[in-house]
């Protein structure tokens, strides 16, 4: 079971983390985002909300539709702190909270990625879910700071370096 504490009252997992009394408890959660894709019974107690997005782990499924809503109730949790997860806290979750970041820190996508993978070093959203983050960092800045690129490892992000227009691969 593993959490991962992207700020200081947010927090990224997989179903296992999400399920665990204590550990919500302890962390004073009274949001869960669950991006599983299905439905689940949390054995919480009361004062504990919890934000269904029900997306397949699939890269047409229409992920980037919750970005705004979910962001918006993570930034209105005043009550206590986030905990967002989806199965494996790999793909859905990550992309849901990089959308957050974007959006309420200002921070690039590529910065969002950044402070993600330095807390959760295995996270690897699908390319649909890679291309739908794209598309919503264009909308909020103007510009992206990731394309996709064929590797020998299929379709993945590259980060942009703004200074040279160099790029390096940051999802493998």
């Amino acid at each position: 079971m593993s959490v991962s504490q992207i700020s200081c009252g947010l927090f990224l997992s997989g179903l296992d983390a999400a399920l665990n009394r204590s550990l919500i408890s302890s962390r004073n959660i009274t949001l869960i985002v669950n991006a599983s894709g299905r439905d689940v019974s949390y054995p919480h107690p009361d004062g504990v909300e919890v934000v269904p997005v029900p997306v397949p782990d699939r890269p047409h499924a229409p992920l980037g539709s919750y970005f705004d809503p979910v962001a918006e109730r993570i930034d209105g949790n005043r009550s206590g702190k986030t905990l967002v997860h989806c199965t494996a806290g790999r793909s859905r979750s990550p992309a849901l909270v990089m959308a957050y970041l974007m959006r309420y820190e200002g921070v690039t996508l590529r910065q969002a990625l950044e402070r993600v993978l330095e807390k959760r070093p295995y996270v690897r959203p699908n390319a649909g879910f890679w291309r739908q983050l794209m598309e919503y960092e264009r909308t909020l800045f103007g510009r992206s700071s990731v394309r996709m690129a064929v590797t020998s490892c299929g379709v993945l992000p590259e980060a942009l370096d703004a200074e040279d227009a160099a790029a390096y691969c940051v999802n493998i």
